[in-house]
């Protein structure tokens, strides 16, 4: 076990949301709690931050590289960049690393679909649903009707409210296929749900052509993409969280994307364990159904 490290919170009566008067020692105190549930989907996953050091109401931005300034107790990993040169990339496998990066305004840690050992690999595939409007139930029939699909051809599917409009479906494999074929499947997964609901959804990536349709987004397979990490707290008024889910409960006529939040997650996982704990269990060989399903196997040449 690695001996504790204490973590010195600056500023921590900070507002960091003014609406519902969350300080930065709220988000601090919530990241120390939550990491018991939330560090084995961050265990050796790159991530970026996204950091607010005023709080949500100033202005916010996407950090992918370690700063000079960050103690040398934290993980990272150095990786190549597409542009040339090497970008080292923090790993959050520890609590004060947690602690740490919201004491530095990252609100929200944002992972890679790969682990150190395996960057070229991604060991999940990630559908992002967004919606164009307010119409939640059309996100809720697209990530059933994917389910149905995918689990049609023996994949497992996870689901996730992504604590901002939409919902993440993940179906979680063994790291043996290269980004490219992930997303080509994806793509083709994605293209036929689609197809067969042309007024319903979408993989329009232009807003302006998806009209109210839900955009079936899988954009995040991809080599140094990244998707909102489980549990991760979202940049907007009343703190809400990521939250895994089982299936049966986003039948729930109450939920909603951002029903979960930092005030309300720790009662639900009192009552109800992490619906994702044994996800890592679910990784599957899906070299053979990609091969039988897109389009003879040309995504694995």
């Amino acid at each position: 076990m690695k001996d504790k490290i204490m973590v010195d919170v600056t500023n921590p009566d900070k507002i960091f949301f003014p609406g519902s008067g969350i300080t930065k020692g709220d988000l601090v105190a919530y990241y120390s709690k939550i990491s018991r549930v939330m560090l084995p989907h961050l265990k050796d996953r790159p991530l970026t931050m996204h950091r607010f050091p005023e709080g949500i109401g100033g202005k916010g931005f996407f950090q992918q590289g370690v700063p000079d300034y960050f103690p040398a107790w934290i993980d990272t990993i150095p990786v190549a960049k597409k542009e040339g040169g090497i970008l080292n990339r923090v790993l959050c496998n520890r609590e004060e690393t947690l602690v740490y990066l919201a004491n530095q305004g990252c609100i929200t840690p944002h992972i890679w679909l790969s682990q150190s050992n395996h960057l070229e690999l991604p060991d999940k595939i990630v559908f992002d649903l967004d919606p164009s409007r307010q119409e939640y139930d059309l996100v809720l029939l697209a990530a059933f009707k994917l389910r149905e699909v995918l689990e049609e051809m023996g994949l497992h599917t996870f689901v996730m409210t992504t604590g901002s409009k939409g919902l993440h479906i993940i179906v979680p494999m063994q790291p043996r296929l290269g980004f490219d074929a992930v997303r080509g499947f994806a793509r083709e997964i994605a293209a036929g749900v689609a197809d067969k609901n042309p007024a319903q959804f979408t993989i329009e990536q232009r807003k302006e052509k998806r009209g109210s349709r839900v955009y079936i987004d899988i954009s995040r397979n991809a080599y140094g993409q990244t998707s909102v990490a489980p549990y991760a707290v979202r940049s907007i008024e009343g703190a809400p969280v990521a939250t895994p889910l089982d299936w049966e409960e986003i039948r729930s006529r109450r939920l909603t994307p951002q029903r979960y939040h930092m005030k309300n997650i720790f009662r639900r996982l009192g009552q109800k364990e992490d619906p994702w704990k044994n996800i890592h269990l679910r990784q599957e060989d899906v070299s053979p159904v990609i091969s039988k399903h897109s389009n003879q196997g040309r995504f694995l040449n």
